[in-house]
This record gives structure tokens, sequence and C-alpha cells, in this order.
């Protein structure tokens, strides 16, 4: 049995990069708008509002239980998911569908509430991390999954081309966390290793207190060209994901190239400033992928 396709929700977070915009291929949009919705909703879960960090994982178990049955029900045909099965229908309707035509790979799902757990009790407990294969192995599950997703939906499965995604969206979660340190750090979420600090000598103390010296600057330009590195590698991606997806890849990954270039531009000072791409970004972005 298969329903009727459903049309992509209206986005309504900032983002740095396109959601199923027009350039997705029309009959990915419904897919590519609900695997991003069950995300961002889980996001929220774990990160939106002033429920306390027990209630957070309440919920998240409750939509891990509901992710469950949603999967159950793909798989062996049974009705519709309404309201009356879940607290979120509009997330696990639309994904019930999925699931169903698709045959989407539910391990990477679970990845996705597993670094939506991990988060939440980090931040509970004021905890960063020590090494950056630690902070890799956080993105391996809270970003990578969505890639590989996508590419699951392009059918395209070949080792490098995972290996390709997973460098994009990595760096991507990367930038993200750089252009967003002096949001994260006061609500308690450290993203830049403790390793990484020390071999800078940037002081814990002045972390938390956003203080923007020589070192930090050192620190966070360090990062920047780490995060530049994996966006590069992965770049060759666009080349095998085939037509309007492919360039819809070409937009994300000159959007995550022009973050770096905003934080280059404020002299890597994101302690104390959020660089966000204003519309004349865009043109920018577009010449460029013209050319990659």
């Amino acid at each position: 049995m298969h329903a009727s396709p459903v049309s992509p929700a209206p986005i309504t977070h900032y983002e740095n990069f396109p959601v199923a915009s027009f350039l997705c291929p029309a009959h990915l949009r419904a897919p590519i708008a609900a695997i991003y919705h069950f995300a961002r909703t889980a996001d929220d879960i774990a990160d939106e509002g002033d429920a306390s960090a027990a209630q957070r994982l309440d919920e998240l178990q409750a939509y891990r239980n509901d992710l469950g049955a949603t999967c159950a029900s793909a798989t062996s045909g049974s009705a519709a998911i309404t309201s009356s099965s879940t607290r979120w229908p509009q997330v696990f309707g639309p994904l019930q569908i999925v699931l169903r035509t698709h045959r989407l790979p539910v391990q990477l799902l679970h990845d996705l509430l597993d670094a939506f757990v991990q988060d939440t009790r980090k931040s509970a407990a004021a905890e960063g991390y020590a090494t950056h294969a630690e902070l890799l192995d956080y993105c391996r599950r809270s970003a990578n999954p969505v890639g590989r997703l996508l590419l699951h939906l392009y059918g395209v499965t070949d080792a490098l081309a995972l290996e390709r995604s997973d460098a994009i969206c990595s760096a991507l979660q990367l930038i993200n966390f750089l252009q967003d340190l002096s949001v994260d750090i006061p609500r308690g979420r450290y993203y830049l290793p403790r390793e990484e600090c020390a071999r800078f000598g940037v002081p814990q103390a002045d972390i938390l207190a956003l203080r923007q010296t020589p070192s930090a600057t050192q620190l966070i330009a360090a990062c920047s060209a780490s995060a530049r590195a994996s966006m590069e590698f992965g770049s060759s991606l666009v080349h095998q994901i085939p037509g309007r997806a492919g360039w819809e890849l070409r937009l994300v990954v000159q959007g995550g190239l022009r973050i770096l270039d905003r934080i280059e531009a404020l002299h890597y000072a994101t302690l104390t400033q959020r660089p966000t791409l204003r519309w004349w970004d865009f043109p920018v972005m577009l010449w460029r992928a013209i050319w990659m």
C-alpha cells in the first residue's frame, strides 16, 4: 500500500544551507523533507526551551519508541501514522512513507538520536570533548547519517562516495560549532577539544569567559583549517551525484566554505561574534559552485 506523497513542511529555522530546495529532484523533495524534520524535531527536543536534562532524555526516549513503532508499521504495511499513535504525527507520518517506499537504513536514524542523547548529557554536565577524534566520533552520529541517508535516496552506495559524504557532513558540523561558539558556550555546550586548547595554550577560564586572546584566535584558525581540509576532500562527491541533486550539493559545500570565509574575515573572533551568510554571499557561492 502506498500513501500519497506528503509535501515538505515550511522550514522555520535559520539554515546556512539549502534544505529540500527547488534544486532537489522533485520526487525526492518530500523524502528529504521527512528526514530533515525527523532530525530537526529531535534536535529541538534536545536543545530548545527550558526543560530539564531528565525531561529531554525522557522525550528523546519517547521519540525513539515512536521511531521503532513507525519502522515496524512501515515494514508490516500497517495503517498510516496518526495523532492517536504518536505525539509527533507530522514527523512520523511522512517518515513512515519514506521508510516504506525507500527502505531507509534505520540504524542511521538511531545514530542521530544517540547523538542528541549524548549532547543532552554533556550539556547537563557542562562537559566537552577531550580530543578531536572524540569530537569527530560525535559528528559520525550527529551529522554523517544525514549525508548517508541522502546518498541512499540518490542510489549512490560506493565506499568512496560514503567517505566523501562523511567528510562533508563532519566539516559542516565542525563549521557550525566554530560559527556558534559565542552562543553555545554560555549554554554549557563546548566543542573546542581540551587537547587542542592545551596545545595552543588556551585555558578553560578564557573559553568560559569568551576571551578572544591571541592564543584562542590561533586555536580557532587551526580548527577552521581542519574543517576546510575535510570539506575540500569531500567536495569531489559533487561529481558523483547526478543532475540537480549534484547542484544542490555544490551549494551546500560552497555554503560551508563561505562560512569559513566569514570566520576568517572576522579574524577568527567567533568567541565574541557569530558570522552569518548575507544575500550578497549567494552570488559568490553560485559562481564558485559552477566552477567546481
